[in-house]
């Protein structure tokens, strides 16, 4: 149960880190721990940016979708 449930979240996960990570070039497991060790020092604020980058990147992907979409003709 426990796998499935992790597995689903990798999968389905925000993709932030990994968005960072080939931005900046930058190992992704260093800026997953970067965000957890922050959020314990910055009382959750690091989890605020983290859930707004997602937002972000998830309407950045549906725009792209949509005008991959208009162009098709």
């Amino acid at each position: 149960m426990l796998q499935q449930f992790l597995t689903y979240f990798e999968k389905r996960s925000f993709g932030v880190c990994a968005f960072l990570g080939e931005r900046f070039n930058i190992s992704i497991s260093k800026i997953r721990l970067f965000f957890i060790y922050s959020s314990f020092l910055a009382v959750g604020f690091p989890l605020i940016f983290y859930f707004f980058a997602a937002f972000v990147l998830d309407i950045r992907n549906y725009v792209k979708r949509i005008r991959a979409r208009v162009w098709d003709f």
